[in-house]
């Protein structure tokens, strides 16, 4: 399983961070990201969650 974040859309909320963070954070220029490719099988339910939460729905889950 792979996540995406299309950054361009992000607005810098952190609740994909706060949801999922094995697999999202918050980088220092503001915009979340992912660092944890592929997403372990241990947090694919959390990256999910991630994504069905995040309010502008710029997370991709592949």
């Amino acid at each position: 399983m792979k996540a995406i974040i299309d950054r361009e859309g992000c607005i810098s909320c952190g609740l994909c961070a706060s949801i999922c963070p094995q697999v999202f954070r918050m980088a220092d220029y503001g915009f979340a990201e992912v660092y944890m490719d592929p997403v372990p099988e241990s947090v694919e339910d959390a990256a999910v969650e991630a994504r069905d939460n995040c309010p502008v729905s710029v997370i991709t889950i592949e």
